[in-house]
């Protein structure tokens, strides 16, 4: 089981960045959207925001080490199945679900600073507001947070649909790269095929 991609897979490393990262947008999504309705005395009412503002940092954290990550070990080479269409949509995807995520980052992290206190991250260190003061400053980036985090769940939806038709239309390894590292065998028992 190899830790760095190669030419045909996916190495481990790219996967679990991967899939921790999928797991964050969804679970930062579902519990965005669960203490908006929350009122003053609910018991999770503070609770609530420190754990989505703390789990957001730690994506931003996630999304540095993607990018580096990406650096040092280049991603596989795209599926000779793909035609050239489907190659350069993959791209515009994949740059447009990173500019996202960077966005809505930046955008709740400008909530979160605008009356100039730090972030706290599960109580362990905080980040500084680097940024605070400016005109309307929580109700701007909160409602330029809101669209861009639907927008990034829409092109995650559509991006795992493509991956879904690829897998079952298609019939090509696609998704198989993306579960499965570089030297893992595919089912137990069955060795791994360079050509997937």
């Amino acid at each position: 089981m190899a830790w760095n991609n190669t030419p045909e897979r996916y190495g481990l490393v790219t996967i679990t960045l991967h899939w921790i990262t999928a797991l964050a947008i969804v679970g930062l999504a579902v519990l965005g959207l669960w203490m908006t309705g929350l009122s003053y005395y609910s018991p999770h009412y503070h609770r609530a925001p420190f754990l989505h503002k703390s789990i957001g940092l730690c994506l931003a954290l996630l999304l540095v080490l993607r990018w580096l990550w990406h650096r040092a070990s280049p991603p596989p080479l795209p599926s000779a199945a793909h035609s050239a269409l489907e190659r350069r949509l993959a791209r515009l995807a994949q740059a447009g679900l990173y500019l996202l995520l960077t966005l809505t980052l930046v955008s709740g992290y400008l909530i979160s600073t605008a009356t100039g206190q730090g972030v706290s991250v599960f109580g362990w260190f905080e980040v500084p507001a680097l940024v605070s003061g400016l005109p309307d400053q929580a109700d701007r980036a909160g409602l330029l947070h809101y669209w861009l985090a639907l927008t990034l769940l829409a092109l995650a939806g559509l991006h795992a649909l493509a991956a879904l038709k690829h897998h079952f239309l298609d019939r090509d390894p696609t998704l198989r790269r993306m579960l499965f590292p570089s030297g893992a065998s595919p089912r137990p028992g069955r060795p791994s095929s360079r050509s997937q």
